[in-house]
């Protein structure tokens, strides 16, 4: 299957989204910032990053433009999970580079349709 950066501040989300993806057979690297996200997409080379938008430090928004900005993972499909459900920040979203954004609460059963057609398009 593929490998997927999964990239959240909230613990509870974060294995909710881990646990989901993995029994999908999916190989999950899981962090918590959108520095260490940044960073894990360098090392780890992913099919696809989940990122939440509110991180401390760098946010899920940083961090698409950080990815967009660097050649090697400039066509990394990414998906923006985040609480921030305003048709603005959805806007926001995907002007700075998000393939899709899903809003929290979320279905997990959603998430995983999404991640399997995002895969399926990039592939």
């Amino acid at each position: 299957m593929a490998r997927i950066l999964v990239a959240d501040d909230d613990v509870d989300i974060r294995e909710l989204v881990e646990f989901k993806l993995s029994t999908m057979g999916h190989d999950i690297v899981a962090v918590g910032d959108g520095a260490a996200a940044v960073d894990a997409c360098r090392l780890s080379k992913p099919d696809l990053a989940v990122l939440d938008v509110m991180m401390p430090g760098v946010s899920g928004l940083d961090a698409i433009k950080e990815i967009r900005a660097d050649p090697g993972l400039a066509d990394l499909p990414v998906i923006l999970l985040t609480a921030r459900a305003q048709e603005s920040d959805v806007e926001t979203g995907f002007d700075s580079g998000a393939d899709d954004y899903i809003t929290k609460p979320f279905s997990p059963r959603e998430l995983a349709s999404r991640v399997e057609a995002l895969l399926t398009k990039t592939a």
